[in-house]
Parts: structure tokens; C-alpha cells; sequence
């Protein structure tokens, strides 16, 4: 009797256990299934998202942008790297400056530069309008960056009083009333702006080249740009010299210089006349 009972319990726990470890098993191949699924999933979406990102982040070039990168690899790629990132101790980064600060060193024959100075000079050009466009909208479909306006003539209809009074407050300090230029710290200098073109101007404010500072939109909205432009196409490059010659038009500190270097020969030669009279 003791056996079979034995027996009969043995047999009824092991019955008992069967249904446990069947439920264990279907969780974990459950969760197994759901893991696998769930991975599947992941990579299905990946698979269908990530090709259209990466055509986002990355469109393709236009074919005037691909027209100035091949001149940039010829022209500038060993002082600014390639992809214009710049190469330390040669040339900076362009990643941002926007074909703005292109089209202004470029067009004014700044870029490329002769040697290392102090400040890029004002040379003729050496690549034509459509080339420095081509360069400027590389870099910016590049990095992006301010851009100047289209059109050559970019101060129709703007205020020259306005003009002339912005240009007094934000630009006589460097440039000289007359717009003749003047020279500042450590060998640099304020071009004049008599040879400058509406769009080098615009430019300027846009990427501030040198020691000038950056007129943005913040600081100068492009209708104040304009009025800018108008005074110094319409009124310093067209003013006549009453007085005769104009020293450059530097300001009162060589008129200034003149008068008295030939005042004092005069006063000297006149008082050796009077001497000599006596």
C-alpha cells in the first residue's frame, strides 16, 4: 500500500508540474518572438527613413555650384582646405560666410592673395563675374551664410539724407568723411570706397572683411544698407572740390598737415625776403 501510494504522488506532482513548465517556456518563446519582431520593425523603418534623411541633409549640388567647386579645387583648395574648412596658419574656415564674403574678397581681387599680410590689397580680379558667382554659391550651398541681393544696382529709390547720416555714424570713423579711407592699428588700413561697386559695398556689411565690423540685419536693415550705398555712389564719388585739390580726401588731419607745412615755408621764405629787404 505504501508503494502505490508513493507511486500515485510522484505521478500526480509530476502532473502538476508539467503545466508550470510548459507556461515557462511558451513566456520566454513569447517574449522571444516579441523581441525578434520588434527588432524587424526597427530596422524596417530605418531601412525606409534613413535613405530619405541622408538625401536631405545632403542634396546635390547646382550645376553652378559644382562649376565653382571645381575652381576652388584649382585656386583655393591649399590655403582654405578642402571643403573649405580651412588649413591652420594659411587660410580660414569658410563653412558660413555665405557667398557674400566670397563675392566681396573675390570680385575686389583680394582672394587669392599674393603672399601673407597684414590685409589682403585691392588687386584687379582674376576670375570673372560669372566665376566669382559660381565660387560664391558653392560655399554657400556649402555652409550656408549671408548673401547679398540680386541685381547691380541695389540703391534705387533709397534716401541719401538718410544715407549720409547712417554713413556719419557707422562709417566716417574708419573710412573718412569723404570716403577716401584711413589707416588703422598694426599695419591695417579702411580702404577708400570710391572704386567699390554696389554689390562689394553690400557685401562688406554683410561679411565685415578685416577690422570691419558686421552690419546684419539687426544692425542695419537692407533698405539702411541702401541708403548707405546711395550716399556713397551719389554723393562722395560725384562731389565736386570747390576748394580745388582735394588730398585725397583723408580728412582734416592732412588738410590740416598741408596747410601748415606750406604756411611755415611761406612764413620762413617770407620773413628771409623781409630780412634780406631791411
Amino acid at each position: 500500500m505504501t508503494s502505490d501510494n508513493d507511486r500515485r504522488r510522484g505521478l500526480l506532482a509530476r502532473l502538476r508540474g508539467r503545466p508550470v513548465a510548459r507556461s515557462r517556456g511558451r513566456r520566454r518563446l513569447g517574449a522571444a518572438v516579441r523581441l525578434f519582431a520588434a527588432l524587424m520593425l526597427a530596422g524596417g523603418a530605418y531601412t525606409v527613413f534613413a535613405p530619405g534623411a541622408q538625401a536631405q541633409d545632403n542634396p546635390p549640388m547646382s550645376a553652378a555650384a559644382g562649376e565653382g567647386k571645381a575652381l576652388f579645387d584649382v585656386s583655393c583648395v591649399t590655403c582654405h582646405g578642402r571643403n573649405a574648412q580651412g588649413v591652420e596658419g594659411r587660410g580660414p574656415s569658410l563653412i558660413g560666410v555665405g557667398s557674400a564674403a566670397v563675392e566681396f574678397q573675390v570680385s575686389s581681387g583680394r582672394m587669392p592673395m599674393a603672399r601673407q599680410e597684414a590685409q589682403a590689397m585691392r588687386k584687379p580680379p582674376a576670375f570673372t563675374d560669372e566665376q566669382v558667382r559660381q565660387l560664391g554659391q558653392y560655399i554657400q550651398e556649402l555652409g550656408g551664410g549671408p548673401q547679398v541681393p540680386e541685381g547691380n544696382n541695389l540703391h534705387q529709390n533709397a534716401d541719401l539724407a538718410a544715407g549720409g547720416e547712417l554713413f556719419r555714424i557707422n562709417c566716417s570713423q574708419c573710412h573718412a568723411f569723404g570716403g577716401g579711407g584711413g589707416a588703422l592699428s598694426s599695419g591695417k588700413y579702411a580702404p577708400s570706397l570710391h572704386p567699390a561697386s554696389d554689390r562689394q559695398i553690400y557685401a562688406a556689411m554683410l561679411s565685415g572683411p578685416q577690422n570691419m565690423p558686421v552690419f546684419g540685419d539687426n544692425q542695419l536693415r537692407p533698405e539702411q544698407k541702401a541708403d548707405i550705398i546711395a550716399y556713397i555712389q551719389e554723393n562722395l564719388k560725384h562731389t565736386q572740390d570747390q576748394g580745388g585739390f582735394n588730398l585725397g580726401r583723408y580728412g582734416p588731419s592732412t588738410e590740416g598737415l598741408a596747410a601748415f607745412l606750406i604756411g611755415i615755408v611761406a612764413l620762413v621764405f617770407a620773413s628771409l625776403w623781409i630780412a634780406g629787404k631791411s
